[in-house]
């Protein structure tokens, strides 16, 4: 059983201090036996030359540690937008988390995606609030932030000792004692005293917040404050663990990882309140055929059950493919079934990873985490298991890629090559996509943002030694529909002598806006039976990617097949998807095409002295400012601008500021376009 085992990612919006908390980590509990620092390109766990050049997390790394008796699975995951798909894999697999949040910076709108990512997957949190070292760090205003922003109740168990260069230590609001790191031995040992009477007020109020917290959860708590008996620190342990893992409440600590405080804490916090893997409710899964709901108990015994989180192409051992068990125990050299791919596989050899290294093992059992060698067909997001046991679980939903740059070798012998290239990416990283464009041959790469095709362009360019050159970023637009409309597609064409004959109606709609494309039959099957109406089904659906008037893919459309006309003699399958196509396409057109532009969400971070400057760019830019937030000695520039015009904006923004500016962009919305 895995009950001394915690399955966690380390998130947060870029710069907060994810690697540099993971380093000490890995340091404090024996796994490495230096401090690899973010800085100076040594970090353990950015092991991807391009992340020791740039200085910050690209691919997800994951590791396992040590600490008071009990395993813990680490995975690191990127902060920037552009890689939000290894955000969304890793919290698929994980049982808790723990959210890194900047003391100045507060919460930053990445902070708030993962936040909303860990939502959806009911991923149970605990919270560090770091870099209290910094100029303009305030502990309190970020718990505020917390509870307004994310909806969240934070409960914090430690206050700081001093802010900015004055910060010394904590407070421990549990044992009532002060904590002090020994900058010594590069905080490993810790020495504790009682509260000093300049302190004692402040943590006497907090105090009393934390069992306020506490006790509306726990009858035992209460009857102990009104008779004005002391409340053990195991209680209040007890009660924060079971309220943690309901995701009532979110313990917060404080530190400053740069300069090693606080750490040991958070690791504390990680075994005292995140949970064990058989701790949660059983997963409930879908039978692949039936369709009928599947649990599946969290426990090393009976069938096996697994998930493929993530796939990495490794040179020497092929295809990295990165799991976690749920069911059962897995073994090397056996053989398990793919449920989605409906074939089986063959289990090589198992690993745990540590970055970029390997640790060869026999066996995972339920609730581990490893990496398999020897799969050849799955992809991410695959179900895998006892053949006897069908069972699919929830796939992982990645965002559409919104923006697109040509990329060519430069000798046509390289092409073959790059395609090759293309692929294996694609299999790695779900928010890539390639196409060859059909008019002029070119082949076009799409992801989510200028900084994610530059690091994949690199990769094909130095990791895989393909010559190759890149044309300027273009926008990936969308289309839809702006009115309803019925029309009848009537397909005839005889093949080889056979005729092929189909009639088919259908009703396009207009739908609320990111609400998707949704298809629907009124035709009953005694009117079009199977396989013609699944054929006509198919060829509506397929041709959503394919554009109305400009190619680029529909959304927010809905398609319903309201009559249908087939003969025994003359209708196939053939006949009935293109009809099914071709209707699509002609009841949009005759609907009325309008073409949809990404909008993105900018959050720029500025001195006082630029505010105005920075505003009237973005405006300038086709922008939308929303809110402006005054932080200590930075203003949050919060706005809208779609993506077109914001290509660019890093080295405009860079000279604005005198380089004293940042600012961050993820996807907002689609809306219809401002003009190009």
């Amino acid at each position: 059983m895995t009950e001394k085992t915690r399955n966690i990612g380390i998130m947060a919006h870029i710069d907060a201090g994810k690697t540099t908390t993971t380093e000490r980590i890995l340091y404090y509990t024996g796994k490495s036996h230096r401090i690899g620092e973010v800085d100076d390109g040594a970090a353990t766990m950015d092991w991807m030359p391009q992340e020791q050049n740039r200085g910050i997390t690209i691919s997800s790394a994951a590791t396992t540690t040590y600490w008071n008796d009990h395993r813990i699975n680490i995975i690191d995951t990127p902060g920037h937008v552009d890689f939000t798909a290894e955000v969304e894999r890793s919290l698929r697999v994980l049982d808790g988390a723990v959210a890194i949040f900047c003391a100045v910076g507060g919460v930053e709108p990445q902070s708030e995606t993962v936040w909303r990512q860990a939502d959806s997957y009911e991923v149970p949190r605990i919270a560090f609030v770091n870099k209290m070292d910094r100029i303009g760090a305030d502990f309190f205003s970020v718990i505020q932030e917390i509870r307004e922003k994310l909806g969240a109740t934070p409960v914090p168990l430690a206050l700081p000792i001093g802010a900015e260069s004055s910060f010394s230590g904590t407070i421990d609001l549990i044992t009532m004692k002060e904590r002090h790191w020994n900058s010594g031995d590069s905080g490993r040992t810790i020495e504790e005293h009682p509260i000093r009477e300049d302190l004692l007020l402040l943590a006497e109020e907090w105090r009393e917040k934390l069992l306020d917290a506490v006790s509306a959860h726990s009858d035992e708590i209460t009857e102990r404050i009104l008779d004005e008996q002391e409340v053990p620190p195991e209680l209040i342990r007890t009660i924060l663990r079971q309220e943690t893992l309901k995701r009532s409440l979110v313990p917060v600590y404080v530190g400053a990882s740069l300069k090693n405080i606080g750490v040991q804490s958070v690791l504390d916090g990680v075994i005292d309140f995140l949970p064990a893997p058989e701790e949660l409710p059983p997963l409930q899964g879908m039978h692949p055929k039936k369709g009928e709901p599947v649990l599946v108990e969290r426990t090393d015994e009976g069938q096996t059950v697994g998930l493929v989180f993530k796939i990495q192409t490794d040179r020497e051992a092929g295809n990295l493919c990165f799991v976690r068990l749920y069911q059962g125990t897995l073994k090397s050299g056996t053989a398990i079934f793919n449920h989605n791919q409906g074939k089986r596989e063959r289990v090589n050899r198992i690993f745990r990873m540590h970055a970029n290294r390997t640790e060869q093992t026999d066996r995972l059992v339920a609730g581990e985490i490893g990496v398999i060698v020897g799969f050849k067909i799955a992809q991410t997001g695959d179900s895998f298991g006892s053949e006897g046991f069908p069972v699919i679980l929830e796939r992982m939903h990645f965002p559409e890629p919104v923006i697109s740059v040509a990329i060519e070798p430069r000798t046509m012998s390289e092409r073959e090559r790059l395609q090759e290239v293309l692929q294996l990416l694609t299999r790695e990283d779900p928010t890539f996509l390639w196409k060859e464009d059909e008019d002029t041959g070119e082949l076009i790469i799409s992801g989510m943002g200028e900084l994610h095709l530059d690091v994949l362009v690199t990769r094909i360019v130095e990791d895989y030694k393909v010559n190759a050159k890149v044309g300027n970023p273009q926008v990936t637009y969308r289309e839809t529909i702006t009115s309803e409309m019925d029309h009848t597609e009537v397909f005839h064409k005889v093949i080889a002598g056979k005729e092929n004959h189909a009639e088919l109606t259908l009703r396009v709609s207009p739908r609320k806006r990111g609400a998707g494309n949704h298809f629907e039959s009124s035709v009953p099957l005694s009117k079009l039976p199977d396989p013609f109406a699944s054929a006509a089904a198919r060829g509506i659906t397929g041709a959503f990617n394919s554009g109305i008037s400009l190619g680029y893919p529909t959304v927010d459309i809905r398609v319903e097949l309201i009559d249908a006309v087939y003969s025994e003699l003359t209708a196939t399958e053939f006949a009935f998807e293109a009809a099914g196509a071709m209707a699509f396409d002609n009841a949009c057109r005759k609907a009325g095409a309008t073409l949809l532009e990404p909008v993105m969400k900018v959050t720029v971070l500025v001195p006082q002295d630029f505010m105005g400057e920075v505003i009237n760019g973005i405006t300038t830019r086709g922008g939308l400012v929303h809110a402006v937030e005054s932080r200590p000695g930075v203003e949050h520039i919060l706005a809208e601008a779609p993506l077109k015009k914001m290509f660019g904006y890093s080295t405009a923004l860079r000279s604005t500021t005198q380089g004293r500016g940042n600012y961050s962009m993820e996807f907002s919305h689609f809306a219809p376009d401002s003009g190009r």
